[in-house]
C-alpha cells in the first residue's frame, strides 16, 4: 500500500458523496457504491470508479468508508460485500449508528479480520463539500496511518476518543453532539411558531438576543432557512434527523436516563415527516407546530 490508499465509500447520499469528492481531490484511488446507483452517477466526473455491487466497490480497497441510513443498513451492505473483503482491510464506519449496534458491527469486523475505526462525522452538507468535517475517532494505534488521509481529506480534525473502535466511545460523543444539535433546531422551530402565533416579528426576537449569551449563529441559520423558504436541498433531513433522536433516547434509556426533549423532538420530526417534509432540511421540523400545515 501507498501513503494514498485506495478507498470504497458505500452510501452517496448527501454526506457520502460530498466525502468521495474530497478523497478524490486529494488523489486517493475511490470507488463508490449506493443502492441507487444514480446517486453515485455523477461522481465519475470527479474521478471516482462507480461499483455495481458493495463486494465489486470494496475488492482490493484498503480502506472501506460506511456512510448509510443507519446501523442495520450498514450491518445489510457489509454482508453484500463480505465475499470481497480481504483479513486486514481498514474499515471506518461512519454512519451515526447509535451505541448498540457499534458492538454488532465490530463483531463483524472482527470475524472478517477487519481494523475497525468507529469514525461518526460531525457536520453537515457545508462542511462535507468543504472537506471541514470533524472526525470523531476510535480504534487501534497501529491502523491510523492508513486511515489518516481518508480523515484528514473527509475533515478539518481528528478527535481520537479511544484505541477501541468496539467500545463506541466515538459513537456515544456523536450522541451527546447530535442531542444539542436537535434540540437547538426543534427549538428554533417553536420560537418561529410561537412568534407567529403571538404576532410577533422574529426579527425582533434576534435584535432583542443580539450579541449577547442567547444568541447562537446556528439559531439564526436554522431560522433562516424557514423564513426564506430554503429547505432544499437539506444539509441534514428531517427524516434523518427523526432516526437519530430516536437512537439518543434509546441511549439514555440504556444509560438509565429520561431525556424528554429528545423525545418531543423525535416527534416533532415524525409528525414534519408525515406532513411532507422528510426529504427537506430538519428545520422543516417548524411545520410541526401547525395541525393544518396550509395556514403556514
Amino acid at each position: 500500500m501507498t501513503d494514498k490508499p485506495t478507498v470504497s465509500v458505500l452510501g452517496t447520499g448527501i454526506m457520502g458523496a460530498a466525502m468521495a469528492r474530497n478523497l478524490c481531490r486529494a488523489g486517493l484511488g475511490v470507488r463508490v457504491w449506493n443502492r441507487t446507483r444514480e446517486k453515485a452517477e455523477p461522481l465519475a466526473a470527479d474521478g471516482a470508479r462507480i461499483a455495481g455491487t458493495p463486494a465489486e466497490a470494496v475488492e482490493g480497497a484498503d480502506v472501506v468508508v460506511t456512510m448509510l441510513y443507519d446501523g442495520n443498513t450498514v450491518l445489510d451492505v457489509m454482508r453484500e460485500a463480505a465475499p470481497a473483503l480481504r483479513p486486514g482491510t481498514v474499515w471506518a464506519q461512519c454512519t451515526t449508528a447509535g451505541i448498540e449496534l457499534v458492538t454488532d458491527l465490530a463483531a463483524f469486523a472482527g470475524e472478517h479480520g477487519l481494523v475497525f475505526y468507529d469514525a461518526p462525522v460531525l457536520g453537515t452538507k457545508q462542511p462535507a463539500e468543504a472537506g471541514q468535517l470533524t472526525v470523531l475517532a476510535a480504534g487501534p494505534e497501529e491502523g491510523r496511518r492508513t486511515v489518516a488521509p481518508v480523515f484528514d481529506a473527509v475533515g478539518a480534525k481528528t478527535m481520537w476518543t479511544g484505541s477501541d473502535g468496539g467500545a463506541g466511545s466515538a459513537s456515544r460523543l456523536k450522541l451527546v453532539a447530535n442531542s444539542w444539535v436537535l434540540a437547538a433546531t426543534a427549538a428554533a422551530g417553536e420560537i418561529l411558531a410561537l412568534s407567529r402565533a403571538l404576532g410577533v416579528d422574529p426579527q425582533g426576537f434576534f435584535d432583542l438576543i443580539e450579541g449577547g449569551p442567547l444568541d447562537m449563529a446556528y439559531l439564526r441559520a436554522k431560522s433562516a432557512l424557514v423564513l426564506d423558504g430554503r429547505l432544499t436541498p437539506p444539509s441534514f433531513a428531517v427524516a434523518t434527523a427523526e432516526k437519530d433522536a430516536r437512537l439518543i433516547v434509546q441511549a439514555g434509556e440504556r444509560g438509565g436516563v429520561r431525556l424528554d426533549v429528545a423525545a418531543a423532538a423525535a416527534e416533532r420530526f415524525a409528525r414534519a415527516a408525515a406532513q411532507g417534509h422528510a426529504d427537506e432540511d430538519m428545520a422543516a421540523a417548524y411545520f410541526a407546530s401547525f395541525e393544518d400545515e396550509a395556514s403556514t
